[in-house]
């Protein structure tokens, strides 16, 4: 690390005096600034790099300090050493909790950041537990059922240890093993195995269809993605807590699913059949059909998961009760009534766990999916630990350290009907709004417009929405004969999977045609775009897309020999800034009052059409030169390209497309303005 910092000093120290020799007019190599500058930024992310080992290597040393701690814990036999122990213990718990705390609050990654969460909240409530329940083991070192609760309690923090170290190391195990008594896999860690994380790639896969047709691939996609979709939906119709009606319902839609599917996969046979490659209002309406199942199907789970969670306030009540019962039974040494009472509690825990169960299904989030995940986790692990606890006090009614155990336990108890208290709630409050889906081609949340004052929300006039509609689906076939190209690039010239990420010409087409399908969604009143300021928004970075893809060609043009299809492509390309230009000043050109901003939109959407007829004839030019004369277009880049004076703002929303083209099956009527 030292050495690092002496060299980004020095590095830094270089390009300063490079700075200030420039200035001066002394600098006679140029390119010396470039290379000190490439040097200061390698020096610079060496430093960073190194930094963050050092955290992860302090953590983990912390994380090893705390679980040495615990094996000297589980081995002490008398007091005295478990309070010299414990002591060290707990002073090693609070550097640990320090570090994870800070490592936690640095994470970008939403799973991991609630993983680390989970684990940090148990090892922070299980350090009362831990203390108790060596307690009364080492008071009562005959008990079975006291030992039990130590070692519970030791095996559930080791766990949480286990699963700093995976999300610390980002995926690397230690040992195995995991905050799951149920054996669950690395992969069932970080999956979001939900029935609502199914429904949304299966929902996924049947928009793009209306791009991509139905090849092959995508009939075997749809089939699993409806199998995964039935298997998850088990956890509901397997519920012993879920009603005979809402059980029918979820496989009468289940079944809905598939025969729509079914319908869908006939159609895209019949258009192979007829060599086919735009979809029809036949492929449309199969389409349709398939996502209005899911939905409805959707809807039909959230309503039993309300159910459900409806019970809880009720559960809650009765578990203190429980609680109580089972702690004066025990005082009474009264063996047959506290089995009875065992019983009734543990069926309860059931039933919540059963709740907890639908909850991560339902979470529409990750963070909300962790937390319902784990909260099940603990209160799966230490649910049954209260009757455990009662046990102990049974066997000896006169331990004050029995009894404030089962007093420890019961408190665990009571944090975890609050945690599924809170899981409910905001599961269901999420499942009430629509979800909010993040469009890499939208701006973030902030200040946009092409004006200071803000557009009222109003309605389009069916005529006026008729002339929109008619641009939008010439927009639509220009899009498909897109897409048609960038599909015969891929099988005809790399013939892989992975043309994305090795061809950018092909990325960025696919990135435009997304954008250019949502303006199209937008015409008929559903999609993403929800606004003409949305609208106007997706206009901007299509055009700068444009800017992106005009540079790649304009690289990629050198390795064209010079001849009739290099002219061509020439003549094709040069078109591009002009109609780059037209669009950037419509969406920027201000307008206030209905009739400007509906001649706006009208105008957005024809110039829109105009720049994607023009870059599908330089894809397909393209496509021409890279097989006739076999060139590698693989490594090409907007960096650096220096093709022309268009700007290339590489970060500025440049996904575009990404998840811009995430055709979401919007419900609206009408565009709003």
């Amino acid at each position: 690390m030292y050495q690092a910092c002496r060299e980004a000093r020095a590095a830094g120290t270089a390009i300063e005096k490079l700075c200030e020799a420039a200035l001066e007019d002394s600098l006679t190599d140029r390119s010396a600034v470039v290379r000190a500058a490439r040097c200061l930024l390698s020096s610079v992310t060496r430093v960073l790099l190194l930094a963050d080992i050092v955290v992860v290597k302090q953590l983990l040393l912390a994380k090893d300090k705390v679980a040495r701690s615990l094996g000297r814990l589980e081995s002490v036999t008398n007091f005295t050493e478990f309070v010299k122990a414990f002591s060290q213990f707990g002073a090693e718990m609070v550097e640990l909790a320090h570090l994870t705390g800070n490592r936690q609050n640095d994470m970008k990654d939403e799973r991991r950041r609630a993983q680390m969460a989970a684990a940090r909240q148990v090892l922070e409530r299980s350090t009362m537990l831990l203390l108790t329940s060596s307690k009364a083991c080492l008071r009562h070192p005959d008990s079975n059922s006291s030992r039990e609760n130590r070692d519970t309690v030791f095996c559930q923090m080791r766990r949480a240890m286990d699963l700093i170290h995976y999300v610390v190391k980002d995926g690397v195990l230690d040992g195995g093993g995991g905050m799951d008594s149920g054996g669950d896999t690395e992969e069932d860690w970080d999956a979001g195995k939900t029935v609502v994380a199914a429904i949304r790639h299966y929902e996924s896969t049947c928009e793009m269809t209306r791009l991509t047709l139905l090849t092959p691939a995508t009939r075997e996609t749809l089939s699993s993605s409806v199998d995964t979709i039935v298997e998850r939906t088990q956890d509901f119709t397997d519920s012993a807590y879920t009603s005979h009606e809402h059980r029918e319902n979820i496989l009468l839609l289940c079944d809905r699913v598939r025969m729509e599917l079914n319908q869908l996969l006939r159609v895209g046979v019949s258009l192979d059949q007829t060599d086919g490659y735009s979809p029809t209002r036949e492929m449309e309406s199969a389409v349709l059909s398939c996502l209005e199942s899911t939905r409805e199907l959707r809807a039909q789970l959230q309503v039993t998961a309300r159910e459900q969670c409806a019970d809880v306030d009720n559960l809650t009540r009765a578990g203190v009760d429980m609680v109580g019962t089972l702690r004066n039974t025990a005082l009474s040494a009264d063996q047959d009534r506290l089995d009875e009472a065992g019983d009734r509690f543990n069926e309860m825990v059931e039933h919540i766990l059963e709740v907890c169960k639908l909850m991560r299904h339902m979470a529409p989030s990750e963070t909300l999916q962790v937390s319902a995940r784990y909260t099940e986790i603990n209160l799966r692990i230490y649910g049954p630990q209260v009757v455990t606890a009662a046990h102990t006090l049974n066997q000896h009614p006169t331990s004050k350290i029995a009894k404030e155990n089962l007093e420890v336990f019961a408190e665990m108890w009571q944090s975890l009907m609050t945690d599924v208290t809170t899981v409910c709630k905001d599961v269901m409050e999420s499942t009430r709004q629509p979800e909010k889906q993040t469009y890499m081609s939208l701006p973030r949340p902030g200040k946009h417009g092409t004006t200071s004052k803000p557009l009222k929300s109003v309605r389009l006039d069916v005529e006026e929405q008729e002339k929109i509609a008619k641009a939008g689906l010439e927009m639509k076939l220009a899009t498909s004969e897109m897409e048609a190209e960038t599909d015969r690039w891929q099988e005809g010239v790399l013939g892989g999977p992975n043309v994305d990420e090795n061809n950018d010409i092909v990325k960025r087409a696919r990135n435009m045609s997304r954008m250019a399908f949502s303006m199209y969604q937008f015409t008929k009143g559903d999609g993403p775009l929800k606004t003409t300021q949305d609208l106007f928004t997706q206009a901007e970075y299509f055009a700068e897309e444009a800017n992106r893809l005009y540079k790649v060609v304009r690289q990629f043009s050198y390795q064209v020999p010079i001849g009739s299809h290099k002219k061509e492509l020439l003549e094709h390309l040069d078109r591009v800034p002009t109609y780059v230009q037209q669009l950037q000043f419509t969406v920027k050109n201000p307008t206030v009052g209905k009739a400007a901003t509906f001649t706006k939109v009208d105008s957005v959407i024809h110039e829109t059409k105009n720049l994607m007829s023009v870059i599908s004839k330089v894809v397909t030019t393209c496509f021409v030169c890279a097989t006739k004369y076999n060139l590698d277009f693989r490594g090409l880049s907007t960096r650096g390209s220096g093709g022309g004076s268009l700007r290339d703002d590489e970060g500025s929303g440049a996904g575009a497309g990404g998840e811009g083209g995430k055709l979401g099956g919007g419900a609206g009527s009408d565009p709003s303005i």
